[in-house]
């Protein structure tokens, strides 16, 4: 039994297909195959069903699968541990953002990343916090940001910051000449939010103690984007919530449409999350530290830090 074999499993598992398997392996497929034939006839089980379409796993193959994944992540962690014990910071590492952070977030800290380590070759994707999670479980990421708390057992979480929710209120809307507004304020049917999927509008749903009645709609909308919300509220069709990082950029006009709420403001958590094996920690924390240090030298929110107090680290 080899890493090598158990990482082609790893590859059937996900695909379900042998040639697709072996593409992202970057070997033949003939090849492949003929190591995982080798693996189970080693163990004389049969991991995979072939007969069916697509490949399933058996039932001896799904705990398999779940102990290989653990070997190889413990594989991983001998590089990890070398590289620390040499001070080395680099290679790949691949980390994940969900939509409603990555446009304000990632232009703050990439630049200084990059420039501060610069033997790390950083890829990042935009994904849902579901697919994150599946991404981080199946070993195709090592870290994310993303709102928080998740409980989930697998995923640990570290504090960023806490982020306060902005309202945009439009100027012929019922609360424009209220200039700090109480969440006991809010309507959620005039409130314009973001698809499902996304939890930026679950987070405004459990603030508002409500759920949206679709009888009550006037219209229904599918965007995740939340300069569509601004430009929807501006026509008169409701306000919205906005993340205080998004409201940076805006322009003079649409600053004036910004009420910020009292005490205790309404935010949402955002963290770093990563799996519970903790491969590629020490990247990790790297790039922690200059997100951290980022936002609590240039972002301030009415005299707040909206970075996240010492003791969440």
């Amino acid at each position: 039994m080899t890493i090598t074999q158990l990482q082609y499993v790893l590859a059937v598992a996900e695909h379900k297909n042998f040639t697709l398997a072996a593409e992202k392996s970057f070997v033949t497929q003939p090849t492949l195959s003929m190591q995982i034939q080798k693996l189970e006839d080693e163990l004389d089980v049969l991991i995979f069903d072939r007969s069916k379409k697509p490949i399933q796993l058996t039932q001896v193959g799904k705990k398999i699968v779940e102990q290989a994944r653990n070997i190889v992540n413990e594989s991983f962690r001998i590089s990890d541990i070398v590289d620390q014990e040499k001070g080395f910071i680099g290679g790949e590492y691949r980390l994940g953002i969900i939509p409603t952070i990555m446009p304000t977030l990632l232009p703050l800290f990439l630049k200084n990343f990059i420039k501060k380590y610069p033997k790390i070759n950083l890829k990042v994707e935009e994904n849902n916090t579901e697919t994150l999670i599946e991404k981080l479980k199946e070993g195709h990421l090592d870290a994310a940001i993303a709102a928080t708390p998740l409980e989930n057992e697998n995923i640990h979480e570290k504090v960023l910051y806490y982020e306060p929710f902005v309202a945009y209120i439009p100027h012929d809307h019922r609360l424009r000449d209220i200039d700090m507004i109480n969440v006991s304020d809010l309507d959620l049917d005039d409130i314009l939010l973001l698809e499902d999927g996304h939890c930026f509008r679950e987070g405004v749903i459990n603030l508002c103690h409500a759920q949206k009645d679709p009888s009550q709609e006037r219209f229904e909308l599918a965007s995740g984007s939340f300069e569509t919300m601004v430009k929807l509220a501006d026509e008169g069709l409701g306000m919205t919530l906005l993340p205080y990082l998004h409201t940076l950029e805006m322009c003079k006009d649409q600053k004036e449409k910004l009420h910020f709420f009292k005490d205790p403001k309404p935010a949402r958590e955002v963290s770093m999350i990563y799996h519970k094996s903790q491969l590629k920690l020490h990247i990790t924390e790297a790039l922690r530290d200059v997100i951290t240090g980022v936002i609590r030298g240039a972002i301030t929110f009415q005299n707040v830090q909206i970075i996240s107090p010492v003791q969440k680290k």
